[in-house]
């Protein structure tokens, strides 16, 4: 299968929570997502938050899901399906916190549910929906058939 292309995948059925953690000069510390989905809570754990570690939120925004695929050697769909989850959860953050226009999101989605800056950085908390577009994907019921 291609690195970019994703088969069954959990449901996408409910909203997202995300708090996104920025250093004194607003670089890429970590975030803290979270999803609910069949049941069962997903956390970030494929790694992509320390692949942004350090980085410019603008330099986060161009790096593009394919590239993440390859760079964290995720092979394993349901590692591919919570990485897109975060690229894309972070991705809306980044652009509602900037407040900027970006022809590939949706930033209506997202709800800055509260932003924590003091000298040592910035914690922006935020609430976003669903994605109106994800890869093709399977229930659950039919991805645990193969």
């Amino acid at each position: 299968m291609h690195p970019g292309i994703l088969g069954p995948m959990p449901c996408s059925d409910s909203s997202s929570s995300i708090a996104l953690k920025l250093d004194s000069e607003e670089r890429f510390v970590s975030f803290d997502f979270a999803k609910i989905t069949c049941g069962r809570e997903i956390t970030a754990q494929s790694g992509y938050s320390k692949y942004c570690k350090g980085k410019s939120l603008e330099e986060i925004l161009k790096i593009p899901y394919t590239q993440i695929v390859v760079d964290l050697k995720l092979a394993d769909e349901e590692q591919k399906f919570v990485t897109y989850l975060e690229w894309d959860a972070l991705r809306s953050t980044i652009v509602q916190y900037l407040g900027i226009d970006h022809a590939e999101i949706d930033q209506s989605r997202c709800l800055i549910t509260s932003v924590d800056a003091t000298e040592q950085g910035t914690e922006v908390a935020l609430v976003i929906l669903p994605p109106k577009e994800l890869p093709k994907i399977l229930p659950c019921s039919l991805g645990d058939k193969k």
